[in-house]
């Protein structure tokens, strides 16, 4: 049975509502709709002009309209007054396509034909920055490996509190919040769950951490590379894949805990990686993380190679415990439902023919990339990365061919702006265009 938000706005005494949708680009847009309209909302959804936003559309296109999805349903808990929503895109009575939240479901309901759901979590990082973006936030946090420190995790106690307790709140089950391997960068963890559900979190996640920290004085970034010197802002997404209570990604007899399902759907991942960069590394800023030099702690903890390992961070999928992997590509940039999405649809793709990923690698890939010369690289700038989706004939098929051209049209225009300002060195200063553009994505 549908829950009615109006009756839902009552009881919990909500007054407005949020109705969200996420774009192509992985910007989050809203109305603001007072309770006492809900009800039309629910049923009809809220207008949108899709040539606003970053979807593929022209002045001239019917209004598209976010169907608020009740399941979805947060209510703010630093503002009770106002329900968050995310919805799904109409346009002329159809779903559109390109709207990511549906390529997501989509690729849901191809995995259910076989009665299988993909759970998963995300860890997303994020910098604590000055109001223009031009320094961390806490000029005391200068030491050359500052992961885990605890006086400058604890210089923000009152903002890691605030998000974490809102999170145990809302019943994520938070688990862990640190300072991560980057001056000024922090990570909070809460539980995997379905991968719908944790998509829709992921992007109210954001929207909280950068909500809170402006409450709190501070601005929240989760731009890829900030800052040349120091370590990116990944967004590691661990997964695996459920029939009922049943982990069918677990099978004690492996070395590293996987069944051949698993090691299948990781094939697909590695097959399709260098053209799903486009998707979860999808900012010119995102390639100075992918392929970077070391940095201030010795580091970049993210990976070049397409490779797969046990419990050994320096490749691009680590198996750190049986039956789930964690795959390190995406960063924070990524959008939040095509990242669950392009993991779907390339695992499903390896699953349906049985793709073998090879043999894993233990060694240390920062040092030793060198003696495999062989090993399929990714791609080293956000024009390659798209050459490779557009070749891509697989995601093409798992999408829609106008979805993914959509995308790169899109895309390829944000390169052009780019070039008209500025020129790119992964080993020179972020540039004024990346920051004003990437800063806040």
């Amino acid at each position: 049975m549908t829950k009615n938000l109006s009756s839902i706005a009552k009881a919990k005494k909500i007054k407005y509502f949020l109705i969200s949708f996420v774009d192509l680009f992985g910007v989050l847009r809203s109305k603001l709709v007072p309770a006492s309209a809900i009800s039309g909302m629910q049923k009809d959804g809220a207008g949108f002009a899709g040539f606003a936003t970053w979807l593929d559309m022209t002045p001239a296109d019917s209004d598209m309209f976010a169907i608020p999805d009740p399941d979805s349903l947060i209510q703010l808990p630093w503002n009770k007054e106002v329900g968050w929503l995310a919805s799904d895109l109409w346009m002329d009575g159809k779903q559109v396509e390109a709207s990511p939240r549906v390529m997501l479901k989509k690729q849901i309901g191809i995995l259910s034909r076989d009665k299988l759901i993909m759970k998963s979590g995300v860890e997303c990082e994020y910098f604590l920055v000055s109001a223009d973006g031009a320094s961390i936030a806490d000029q005391r946090d200068v030491q050359s490996k500052p992961c885990y420190d605890q006086s400058a995790l604890m210089r923000r106690y009152d903002l890691i509190k605030e998000i974490c307790d809102c999170m145990i709140e809302l019943g994520w089950g938070p688990y862990q919040n640190d300072h991560e391997d980057a001056n000024g960068q922090f990570e909070m963890n809460w539980d995997y769950s379905d991968c719908l559900t944790t998509a829709d979190r992921h992007v109210f996640f954001k929207f909280m951490v950068k909500s809170l920290s402006e409450k709190h004085g501070l601005r929240a970034t989760f731009m890829p590379k900030p800052f040349e010197n120091l370590t990116g802002n990944g967004c590691h997404a661990h997964i695996s894949l459920w029939n009922e209570k049943n982990n069918k990604f677990l099978e004690s007899g492996d070395r590293y805990g996987l069944s051949k399902l698993a090691y299948n759907f990781l094939g697909g991942l590695m097959k399709n990686a260098a053209s799903l960069s486009a998707f979860f590394n999808p900012t010119v800023n995102s390639f100075r993380r992918i392929n970077a030099p070391p940095t201030k702690s010795g580091a970049s903890w993210s990976p070049s190679s397409i490779s797969y390992t046990g419990n050994n961070r320096t490749h691009m999928i680590r198996i750190p415990d049986p039956g789930r992997f964690e795959l390190r590509l995406m960063d924070g940039s990524s959008n939040p439902y095509l990242l669950q999405a392009g993991i779907l649809a390339a695992g499903i793709h390896g699953m349906s023919v049985k793709l073998d990923p090879g043999e894993p690698l233990t060694c240390n890939m920062y040092t030793d990339y060198k003696n495999y010369p062989d090993l399929d690289k990714l791609p080293d700038d956000l024009e390659e990365a798209l050459e490779k989706l557009e070749e891509n004939k697989i995601l093409k098929d798992a999408f829609g061919e106008s979805v993914i051209n959509s995308y790169i049209k899109l895309k390829k225009e944000e390169i052009r702006s780019f070039f008209q300002n500025e020129n790119f060195d992964k080993k020179g200063p972020i540039t004024d265009w990346e920051k004003l553009n990437t800063l806040d994505c």
